[in-house]
């Protein structure tokens, strides 16, 4: 195995030097934006040290109830985001749908991924559990974020359509269903492309890192095509059922609709 280059201060300090260049582009383009890079950059920096310490004390300890808190907080997280994402107004029900889809869809896909398919033992080893729960959840909610908007904007973009063929007697299930699929499809989109380029285009952000840390590349390639199916069902799942319980609520009990 080669040896992991550790970096240190100064050469941490080096990698700034992107940021003054990117102020300086802004600021001769005359772009108001080095306060919002700035805050941007402190941010980053300060939230991945104290990850690193707490996910350092984290895997010492190697603690199921740690474990179960993480992915308690990233879930949390995860709805709160999405909530904010979307920047139509949603009813409290569509909310619900948004936090049940997300929480069940990516549990359902991480708890099948560590178990069936790496299969780690014990279940809650923090140092595959979390970093694994981060990819997982952290793209199904750009997924369902997708996904959602486009089901709010196609619903009353296409209010009209959709009252005429509930008028013709069509359900409000195939009255909806373009929508839906369109939503859908929108939403799977950004992970179908990565796929696509991945290997050609570029190496994920996973793979390099195992291979800097020293992991051979065919076990790295190895992980990286797992976690990424992993992703895209976990994506598929979370959306199919926000998208699909989520267009209900757009119709009253009566089936008519009530935006």
């Amino acid at each position: 195995m080669d040896k992991i280059i550790n970096l240190g201060m100064w050469q941490l300090v080096a990698a700034y030097i992107f940021i003054v260049l990117l102020l300086f582009i802004v600021k001769i383009r005359g772009i108001a934006r080095e306060k919002e890079i700035l805050i941007s950059t402190v941010r980053m920096t300060l939230q991945l040290m104290l990850t690193g310490y707490i996910l350092a004390y984290i895997f010492q300890q190697s603690n199921p109830i740690f474990t179960i808190i993480v992915i308690i907080i990233m879930e949390v997280f995860a709805v709160h985001n999405t909530f904010k994402r979307v920047k139509s107004e949603l009813s409290p029900k569509l909310k619900r749908i948004i936090a049940l889809s997300l929480v069940g869809g990516s549990l359902i896909s991480l708890v099948y991924f560590l178990l069936i398919v790496i299969r780690i033992s014990p279940w809650y080893d923090p140092r595959y559990f979390i970093p694994i729960a981060g990819m997982i959840v952290g793209n199904s909610m750009t997924g369902v974020s997708l996904g959602i908007h486009r089901l709010v904007e196609g619903m009353n973009t296409q209010k009209h359509l959709i009252e005429s063929a509930l008028m013709l007697g069509a359900t409000p299930k195939m009255a909806a269903r373009q929508v839906a699929n369109n939503a859908f499809d929108s939403a799977i989109l950004p992970t179908i492309n990565s796929m696509v380029g991945m290997g050609i285009v570029s190496l994920p952000g996973m793979m390099t890192g195992q291979i800097l840390s020293g992991t051979s590349p065919l076990v790295a390639i190895e992980y990286q095509i797992a976690i990424m199916l992993g992703i895209c069902g976990s994506v598929s799942l979370t959306v199919i059922m926000a998208v699909q319980m989520g267009y209900k609520t757009f119709f009253t009990e009566r089936s008519q609709l009530n935006i």
